[in-house]
């Protein structure tokens, strides 16, 4: 199998349980499954069925709606509450409007009278399937949205920030407290928590603290019962319920006013709280990562963030660098982003032309990784069609960190450099790249460790650094 090629997958046939007091009829819809291409599953009644699919991963059920005693509605009760996407075609003979209602309302597929016609019920079953295969694709699509939000780089930096994050995302429950510039990808890290932990199957809620006016903050995160105030006119949930059994990102936390600081506490403490209006503690199991841009340390200091809110958050903080501390990941985004909005507009990813990519590289970007990407959608929109130049970037771009970018080139216009410099150049942009790692570098530069270690041994120590 060739490199980075993905294992074929067993194609099985799909499940069908089949649940009805009658062993006669369970046989024939049996035999006819099994011509059908499926794999038939049998079972006499409720304590069966629910038996199966713990054991069995079974894809839909035929279920009678008279299993002797029992209720066939309470089995599809059951059956639903153990996988509420899986579909469940009810049988009959003797149904009534009532018992159609009631099987819709617990969700059942399709309702069909006994004996059913195997051929119809092959059209009922084939379909059935199809419908939950589209659930699962549309499901894993809206969770691959947010799994695989791209939080891309090579730079030391970015690597140890993932290798911190793969740590925290083993623990389920920790808080976590994020910290970094606007626009540097605060929310891309708790995604990437969420989605690579125990909680990855449930809600992702996102609540930017500071786009919510301070009256209504507490309502959206805790929610109010009817009447609670004057537009209270219906009960409304809250982002915390919404969020249980999963991950509430709360952005810019240091906006938060110093009231609701207090209620945001006693939840992170009881893991309860109550609505607006309401009476009643309503328990939560829920993972909270704050975000902010601001110096928590000085607006605790300052009084305009509570301490005891402050250390209960930042149980592990994590930093996100600025993208000016990582150029070496200009590039990979830069590529990254031409790519996704070249596809938005129907059209081959553009190149970018190297004069372009090192102004790029060269440019402070105070509005980091978000900055990028909109200029990126500027510049693809209204200056280039197959090719970003060095032309097509705006002006400040090209006229901020000019004597940066002259250092950082190997050959500059009208500059020869030593083949010393230059072999310097390239060994500390090496070291950079790696975070450090020799073994790593020389390979990439085509040279064994121990002349690496030669190299750097005869350079000073403020040109590349020791190795850790």
């Amino acid at each position: 199998m060739a490199r980075g090629e993905a294992p074929a997958r067993v194609q099985t046939a799909p499940t069908l349980l089949i649940v009805d007091d009658e062993r006669s009829l369970r046989f024939s819809i049996g035999e006819w499954a099994r011509d059908a291409g499926l794999r038939p599953l049998e079972a006499s009644g409720g304590r069966e069925a629910l038996e199966a699919l713990r054991q069995h991963s079974v894809d839909a059920v035929v279920l009678d709606l008279k299993l002797g005693d029992e209720d066939g509605l309470q089995v599809l009760k059951g059956l639903r509450e153990t996988d509420p996407a899986l579909p469940v075609i009810m049988l009959t003979g003797h149904g009534t409007i009532a018992h159609v209602v009631g099987a819709t309302k617990l969700g059942a597929y399709d309702f069909m009278l006994k004996p059913p016609d195997l051929e119809h019920l092959g059209v009922v079953v084939h379909r059935a399937l199809e419908h939950a295969r589209l659930r699962r694709e549309v499901e894993q699509l809206r969770r691959g949205s947010q799994v695989d939000q791209p939080l891309l780089g090579e730079s030391a930096a970015i690597v140890q920030v993932l290798q911190r994050l793969d740590k925290v995302a083993k623990s389920g429950a920790t808080t976590v407290l994020i910290h970094g510039e606007t626009g540097s990808g605060k929310e891309l890290m708790a995604r990437y928590l969420h989605g690579h932990g125990a909680r990855a199957a449930g809600p992702f809620i996102d609540l930017n603290c500071s786009a919510i006016p301070e009256q209504l903050l507490e309502s959206q995160l805790f929610g109010h019962e009817r009447g609670a105030f004057t537009d209270a006119k219906h009960f409304r949930k809250g982002l915390f319920e919404l969020a249980n059994g999963g991950t509430l990102f709360l952005d810019e936390i240091g906006e938060m006013v110093p009231q609701l600081q207090s209620k945001l506490l006693r939840v992170l403490e009881a893991r309860a709280f109550r609505r607006v209006g309401g009476q009643v503690d309503i328990q939560v199991d829920v993972r909270v990562i704050a975000a902010t841009h601001r110096d928590l340390p000085r607006e605790v200091a300052e009084g305009r963030f509570r301490e005891d809110l402050y250390f209960r958050l930042n149980v592990v903080p994590i930093h996100m660098p600025p993208l000016r501390e990582r150029p070496e990941d200009i590039p990979m985004l830069a590529q990254h982003f031409i790519g996704r909005v070249s596809s938005e507009l129907g059209r081959p990813p553009a190149r970018l032309h190297p004069e372009a990519l090192r102004a790029l590289v060269a440019y402070s970007w105070p509005g980091n990784v978000r900055e990028l990407k909109n200029l990126i959608e500027r510049v693809l929109l209204l200056e280039a069609d197959d090719e970003i130049r060095r032309e097509h970037l705006p002006g400040e771009i090209l006229g901020r960190d000019a004597t940066r970018a002259h250092a950082l080139q190997p050959f500059p216009a009208g500059v020869v450099r030593p083949l010393a410099e230059i072999e310097q150049m390239a060994i500390e942009h090496a070291l950079r790249v790696c975070g450090g790692n020799k073994t790593r570098a020389a390979q990439l530069l085509g040279i064994s460790r121990q002349t690496l270690r030669t190299k750097v041994n005869d350079a000073s120590p403020e040109d590349v650094g020791e190795e850790s």
